[in-house]
């Protein structure tokens, strides 16, 4: 894939006059914390001192799973569909928080296994009518794995062209939860019980069908860690592989991503391993409350912005990320320097 060799390392130069410009605002130096650090990694990103955050997005991308036929959640498969619906309406949860954070939702439909009505308002990426029942086989040929990777790659480049200076990753798809954690498995070698979680809220015996089911795929279906694409053919989602690929087409265009919580969790784990560099461009906005979150998340070296419980997806947790890291560019560019602002800076400050 050619998108990886285009994913430039941060601008040093760009990192280093923007923490220069930190640590002369009137306030104790390193004092905003968390909120200093993700400014300066988004000046290494866009590659200016005092990065700028106007065009935002989030990317909810929808795909149905076969393994739903194992009986591992408690949700019927139209779901999806329905909520796909809700989304274009401008109803469900997603929305809310994207209007309140100002930025556009995109809504994608990768492999919901019923077809839409046509809709200006949905991008037609469906690359398969739900992807194949992981249990018994695998989820896509390594070719389906590849089109969901580049269409994700293709579609935030056209919305780069739209003006986009930060884009949030969200999913939807019943099902989509066993996948991730089949592809946590695979590629963090953790346990699969360590790594398999609740979902939608199952009931402990539940959770220990899901749990089998997912060491069944695993065992049939042999994923091989070195090889991403083929552990999301093996038992990944349409959606999923996406979602990796918008990861790729946004850090090759400089744009910070926020992810939001397992299944988008999932999506960066295919992309980091197809390309390390990748991570710095990432934001982890928050720790979901499903099983095997953090262990993805300190497998990519990524810290949690925010710890609220929340597991709903559809990028929500990444709205609220979207709020934290505007604030973190408002505060470098608009807070005055001690000079600006003729306050007296403590000692230590005086060479």
């Amino acid at each position: 894939m050619r998108i990886t060799e285009m994913i430039k390392p941060l601008n040093t130069a760009a990192m280093a006059e923007a923490r220069a410009r930190q640590d002369t605002l009137t306030k104790p130096p390193g004092s905003l914390g968390r909120l200093e650090e993700l400014s300066i990694q988004l000046a290494g990103i866009q590659g200016k001192p005092i990065p700028q955050i106007k065009h935002k997005a989030i990317i909810t991308m929808a795909g149905d799973h076969g393994v739903v036929a194992e009986k591992v959640g408690n949700w019927p498969q139209e779901v999806t569909t329905q909520m796909v619906y809700n989304f274009l309406g401008g109803g469900a949860g997603i929305n809310v928080l994207a209007r309140q954070a100002g930025a556009r939702v995109i809504v994608v439909d990768m492999g919901v296994a019923t077809e839409l009505k046509t809709d200006r308002r949905l991008v037609a990426n469906n690359i398969g009518r739900g992807t194949g029942n992981i249990a018994v086989g695998p989820a896509m040929t390594i070719e389906q794995a590849e089109k969901a990777v580049e269409a994700g790659i293709k579609l935030v480049q056209d919305e780069a062209g739209k003006g986009l200076d930060i884009v949030g990753t969200g999913d939807m798809g019943i099902g989509n939860t066993s996948a991730s954690s089949a592809i946590c498995a695979a590629i963090t070698g953790q346990p699969v019980a360590e790594v398999t979680g609740r979902g939608t809220g199952l009931t402990d015996e539940q959770l220990t069908h899901k749990t089998k089911v997912i060491c069944r795929a695993l065992e049939l279906n042999q994923p091989d860690a070195g090889n991403p694409l083929d552990v999301l053919a093996k038992v990944g989602g349409f959606e999923i592989g996406g979602l990796a690929g918008v990861m790729l087409g946004a850090a090759a265009s400089r744009i910070p991503v926020l992810i939001d919580g397992f299944v988008s969790g999932a999506a960066a784990l295919i992309a980091t391993a197809l390309c390390p560099a990748l991570k710095d461009y990432l934001i982890a906005s928050h720790l979901s409350a499903e099983a095997g979150h953090r262990i993805m998340l300190e497998h990519m070296g990524l810290q949690p912005l925010l710890n609220l419980n929340l597991r709903l997806g559809e990028g929500t947790g990444a709205a609220l990320g979207m709020f934290l890291v505007e604030a973190s560019v408002r505060i470098l560019s608009e807070m005055a320097t001690f000079a600006e602002a003729g306050v007296s800076e403590g000692d230590e400050a005086h060479h």
